[in-house]
């Protein structure tokens, strides 16, 4: 390991910008977590920046290209002031109770105080911690790349989720099903607090901690819970409720861009509602309601139509942990009902704006329920068809849209009702379209490619990826190649939970 050591760390002193960090989740004590070092790699290199987030953070030009950055980002070198930790949390894991899990290969430097306000910055794949279990703490080039071209294509799309500031990989070897070179991914939110943090203490009896937990994130995050007259003034019932509220509002965005997230173990849900721990996740090609993205998922616990269900089913497991502190069952189920009324308002409304349709009107449900059977009857493309949509709605020509659905009299019976709903205005509503339905989503077989270079050292895949999911809703012409339909060998690519 010596050897490792020297090879990975440049001998230069560190001369990069100090940042200005502070460690509000550390201060908790130890019972939250344990302070480590990262594991250095060998001759990192930088697979991808992300110079848009690294502005937006207040980091200077050219940081993210610095050798040192480079080294720090691959947890060679530990940033002045920060305070490497690991986190501990349990959780359960396709429906059965896992016990301790942990930040198993994700190491937390700190919050850094930032224009954007304090952002947690943490690196997966950093190496092993307490909490590996029998894994390596190590993450893999292939599912790096995905994490962090997925989590910037979420942002861009306005469904709130964690982000990532850059890629480094190192020669490194990583045994998964096979032998794959080791990367880095840092992360970037506000908090990378789960469910799963607060079922472990719960699950544990640990009352005490468990409250001090519940009051960090009510005064960080959630401080209107403490002013709520509502569930008889409970500020710990009304962070379940508003925490019930922030994921019907996030699931209803996944079903409505048709994203899958392939492991919704309880561990993998953010107390703020953002999306977090991208791993086997998949934006649909096919309207396939039953989909499954998620290769390990044997009986489809997570197919994309289960996604809701499960969602609840999470926070249940949620007020479950919060119940001692809550104290009545009765007002943790009053907390939990919002869900219910907030899921299907959030989707009835993402689709509507998809369809263009600017006001709610009677009969809007069923014009929604209409074309998803026309899509799911047809398994037609699911970004293209919106696209088209957009596009026919603005040259008031439908016929590529027809052209998606081999039954085209019942496709023709839905579009006569939807052109009558239509408002008159149909530049503004073919505006408003085009920029709610994106012509560019991360498509699976288009991160494919970008990690086959990437493997042959030819990052420029990567960063023309991020370009386009950063802008979906541009036609970027000089990339329409990557526009059409999948190739048939799209369907045969399996992600799995292994990464």
């Amino acid at each position: 390991m010596s050897d490792l050591v020297a090879e990975a760390r440049p001998d230069t002193a560190d001369t990069a910008p100090a940042l200005d960090w502070e460690h509000a989740f550390a201060a908790l004590g130890p019972a939250f977590h344990t302070e480590l070092q990262p594991s250095p790699l060998p001759a990192p290199v930088l697979v991808s920046g992300n110079a848009r987030l690294a502005s937006e953070l207040g980091l200077p030009e050219g940081w993210l290209h610095d050798e040192r950055t480079v080294h720090q980002l691959t947890g060679n070198l530990v940033p002045e002031g920060s305070r490497p930790i690991a986190t501990v949390y349990s959780g359960h894991q396709f429906g059965v109770w896992a016990g301790q899990l942990g930040d198993g290969r994700a190491i937390l430097l700190g919050g850094l105080r930032t224009p954007a306000g304090v952002q947690e910055i943490q690196l997966k794949g950093s190496g092993l911690t307490p909490y590996s279990r029998m894994g390596d703490g190590r993450a893999v080039l292939r599912s790096s790349i995905r994490e962090y071209l997925c989590s910037e294509a979420m942002h861009a799309l306005g469904i709130p989720t964690t982000r990532a500031l850059a890629v480094t990989s190192s020669p490194a070897p990583v045994r998964r099903e096979t032998v794959e070179t080791a990367a880095v991914v840092t992360r970037v939110a506000p908090s990378f607090i789960r469910f799963g943090h607060f079922e472990h203490f719960s699950a544990r009896d640990q009352v005490a901690e468990l409250r001090q937990l519940a009051d960090f994130v009510i005064d960080r995050f959630y401080p209107a819970c403490r002013e709520s007259d509502r569930l008889e003034g409970d500020p710990y019932a009304n962070l379940l409720e508003q925490v019930s509220e922030r994921t019907a509002a996030l699931v209803a965005q996944w079903q409505a861009a048709g994203f899958c997230h392939g492991v919704m173990n309880t561990d993998n849900m953010s107390i703020l509602g953002q999306t977090i721990d991208y791993g086997p996740f998949q934006f649909l090609d096919a309207f396939v309601p039953g989909h499954i993205c998620n290769h390990s998922d044997e009986r489809g616990r997570y197919a994309y139509n289960r996604q809701p269900n499960v969602a609840y089913w999470n926070l249940f497991c949620l007020g479950q942990a919060l119940l001692p502190i809550i104290g009545e069952q009765e007002r943790a189920l009053a907390a939990l009902e919002s869900y219910k009324t907030v899921f299907p308002a959030q989707l009835e409304a993402r689709m509507r704006a998809k369809l263009g349709l600017t006001e709610a009107q009677p009969g809007d449900r069923e014009l929604i329920e209409g074309v998803l059977q026309q899509l799911a009857a047809g398994a037609v493309d699911y970004p293209i068809f919106w696209r088209r949509l957009s596009r026919a709605v603005a040259d008031d020509d439908f016929e590529p849209v027809r052209d998606l659905f081999p039954d085209r009299q019942g496709f023709d019976t839905w579009l006569r009702q939807y052109r009558q709903r239509l408002p008159s205005d149909r530049a503004a509503v073919a505006a408003g379209m085009l920029r709610t339905n994106p012509k560019w989503v991360l498509r699976n077989h288009l991160a494919e490619l970008a990690i086959r270079s990437a493997r042959e050292g030819d990052f420029a895949g990567v960063d023309t990826l991020l370009r386009l999911v950063q802008a979906p809703f541009e036609e970027h012409p000089e990339h329409e190649d990557l526009a059409g339909f999948p190739p048939d060998w799209a369907s045969t690519l399996e992600i799995s939970c292994s990464s």
